[in-house]
């Protein structure tokens, strides 16, 4: 089996920019307009990865996901009606809104999916910074009066990273990725988010874009304070019960497989160049399912590799 790959989605995004056609060589749909964020691997409903390379061209995932699931994937999902994560690059040029992503436990009272993600840092600018949790001693009443002046912002604890550096964003931490980054997010199949401040700017309509402040203070971690980035353990940068991302540094010739032969995994290329046994190449940027059963990938130069997997029997997916 051949690695599968996708046509990614590309959004327009009031804070986004063009640093995919500078970092990834990728050639935007659009000339003129600020694109945040690459849907490299996604099956919802309005939006779908559809497969473009090889004998399965013009296959959807959710269709692989449907007929094929046992054949690509391997045996353990079999109550997963969609494929249960969803993997992006962002691309901020401007400050995103500060937000939250509603817990497992109240997603459904408020309207929402539960959304439990991690960051990893490809590429950053030399003073940005990303703001996660709070400020030591924020309380409730102090934040909601933050939002009543406009102050926010000046509660919410900061961090700055480096290249290489990855966080937890488990669902109820508020956060907001600042301007200067570029991210490769790894989440669960949700697109719930909750702003409870923009900065006060207006949208690509020239209006100011909605907030949801009642559904922001019910999801908030209040108990969150000033987190740092994570600290790998071994290889692994995140696991929990959605996903599991490990990074993969190798060296020119040194190969790399699906970590159980028997079930798939997602690779992307964060440096270097990886190639496969038929004789494809995957150049940094490039994200790639290897199937079940798949012929492992051979770097072809000194590369960084990050390979996401799925638990098994997981009925927390």
């Amino acid at each position: 089996m051949e690695p599968i790959t996708f046509k990614p989605l590309y959004m327009q995004r009031v804070w986004g920019g063009r640093e995919l056609e500078k970092i990834y060589a990728r050639q935007l749909p659009d000339a003129d307009q600020p694109y945040g964020e690459s849907w490299e691997i996604v099956d919802r409903e309005t939006e779908q990865s559809v497969v473009d390379h090889g004998p399965l061209a013009g296959s959807t995932l959710h269709e692989l996901w449907t007929t094929r699931r046992d054949e690509l994937f391997g045996t353990g999902y079999a109550s997963h009606d969609r494929f249960p994560i969803l993997i992006k690059v962002l691309d901020a040029r401007d400050d995103l809104s500060i937000q939250v992503h509603p817990p497992v436990e109240l997603a459904a009272d408020l309207g929402g999916e539960p959304k439990t993600e991690m960051w990893f840092i490809a590429d950053r600018d030399p003073e940005a910074k990303l703001y996660v949790g709070l400020k030591h001693g924020v309380t409730r009443a102090a934040f909601e009066q933050a939002i009543a002046d406009g102050s926010v912002a000046q509660l919410v604890h900061a961090v700055s990273p480096e290249p290489g550096d990855s966080i937890f964003i488990a669902s109820g931490r508020l956060h907001a990725i600042g301007a200067g980054f570029l991210i490769h997010e790894i989440q669960q199949n949700s697109d719930t988010t909750y702003r409870v401040f923009d900065w006060n700017r207006m949208g690509l309509d020239g209006k100011p874009r909605e907030l949801h402040v009642e559904k922001s203070m019910a999801s908030i971690d209040f108990n969150d304070f000033e987190p740092e980035m994570d600290t790998p353990v071994g290889d692994t940068l995140a696991t929990c019960a959605y996903f599991r991302t490990d990074r993969k540094s190798l060296a020119a010739g040194a190969s790399l497989g699906n970590p159980d032969e028997a079930r798939f995994s997602i690779v992307s290329v964060v440096d270097g160049c990886v190639r496969s046994q038929g004789g494809r190449t995957f150049a940094k940027g490039s994200f790639l399912l290897l199937p079940r059963g798949a012929a492992p990938l051979e770097a072809v130069v000194p590369s960084t590799l990050l390979q996401v997997t799925l638990p098994h029997e997981s009925t927390a997916l």
